[in-house]
Order: structure tokens, then sequence, then C-alpha cells
């Protein structure tokens, strides 16, 4: 797994442009010689804002949408239309093609299986691009410290009791989110900066399910400056 790479934005609007920006380039990138590329998304606040900055962005007609197969890290097992389904959430922001991939998880698991190509040496697709918001309690996906989730090999699985509502979740697993090729981890809030500097630091992924949020090639922590605020000022950068 690759080591951690933080850049720091001033505030959360421009944190939100700014990785909108960024994986504009990104997915252009890949599409250039692949023709396709994959994306992950993350729902909560800072995952909307991210997803309403690309709708609006002027690049954004660069990305051939055609051609970008799209996925959710995790669902909230709510009815279609509830206003707490990341779903919901990225329709109001106007993403282009809004993921509905998320039904069951075995239903979930088969179709991440047919997209999955020899090449990608696992389970899931080598998803070019994994985007995962981070709780205060240092959570990714619907991945809370010390559920059985945090345990499992399976690439996608049922979360029931998860202490944040709804209790009932989707998620992929840390096995999952490990096949990426790059992940980045987003957050913006001063909530946020125990949970950042404790998945930065030597603490284990049951303790704090983000210390095990890395991508094959690249890992980067992206995050506004409140976020960044218990860090040590040598592992920060401006983005």
């Amino acid at each position: 797994m690759s080591t951690p790479e933080v850049l720091v934005h001033h505030e959360a609007g421009l944190l939100a442009k700014a990785v909108a920006a960024r994986l504009v380039t990104r997915l252009v990138d890949v599409q250039a010689p692949a023709g396709r590329a994959s994306l992950v998304l993350t729902g909560g606040g800072i995952g909307t804002a991210v997803l309403a900055e690309l709708a609006a962005a002027p690049a954004r007609d660069a990305v051939d949408w055609r051609r970008l197969d799209i996925w959710w890290g995790d669902e909230r097992f709510l009815p279609a239309g509830h206003p707490e389904r990341n779903e919901t959430g990225a329709r109001r922001a106007g993403t282009a093609r809004p993921p509905t991939r998320c039904r069951a998880a075995a239903r979930y698991a088969a179709s991440l299986s047919r997209a999955t190509r020899p090449e990608d040496h696992g389970p899931v697709p080598s998803f070019d691009v994994l985007l995962l918001g981070i709780g205060p309690d240092g959570h990714v996906a619907s991945l809370f410290p010390g559920l059985p989730a945090l345990y499992d090999e399976r690439p996608v699985v049922a979360v029931r009791g998860a202490p944040k509502p709804p209790p009932t979740r989707l998620t992929l697993t840390l096995p999952a989110i490990q096949c990426a090729r790059e992940v980045w981890v987003l957050a913006a809030g001063a909530d946020k900066a125990g949970a950042i500097r404790l998945a930065l630091s030597d603490v284990g992924p049951v303790q704090v399910p983000a210390a095990g949020a890395r991508g094959r090639q690249r890992t980067l922590f992206l995050l506004d400056r409140a976020a960044a605020s218990r860090l040590p000022p040598q592992l920060g950068r401006a983005g």
C-alpha cells in the first residue's frame, strides 16, 4: 500500500473546488490511454460539496461520462429518494449520472465481480479513484471502529447496528478499498482533526478504520486547515 500524502487547502469551499478540479484532471488522464475510468463516490457534507463543484466545473466536459464507471463506497439502507441516502445527495448536487448500484450486499458484490478484469488481480475492479469521507470517530464508508465489518474479507458487507443513524448500511470493506489505484480521503472541519491525526499515525484500522484506507499506487488526504490543525507541520503542504 502507498504512503499517504497530505494536501491542505484554506477552507472547505476551496477544498471542494480543488478536489473537483483534481478529479477532472485525473479522470481525463486515465481515459486518454485506457478509454474508460472508474470512480467510487462518497456521501457526507464534503463529498456532496465536491459533486456540486464537479457539476459546475467548466472543465467537466473534458471527461467522457459515458465511459466512466461510477460506484458507491457505501450506502444507507433507506428507501429511494430518502434525504439521508448518499444517492439522493448526489442527485441534488447535479451529478451527471448518479450511481444506483447499491441494492443489497450480495447483488452489489456480484456487480463488482462482473466488472472485474483479470488484470485487476482482485475481487473488485482496480478503481482509478476512490473517494472517502471520514467521521470524527475515524470511520470511512460505513466501516465503524470495532464493528465486525472491519474483520470481513468479502468485498461488500451489510452493516447492522451502526453507531451513526441509520443503523443499517451497505459498505465496501477495507480489502476492497485497498484494491483502488488511488484513495482520496476528504475532510473539512475541526471536528475531524483528531481522527485525521490518528489515521496518519501508527494506530490500527480496527480502532481507526481510516488508518486502513490506502490505495495501491497513491493515497491522498485532502484537508482544509481546520481538519489539518492537529497534524505536525511537516505532514501537510499547501494544495
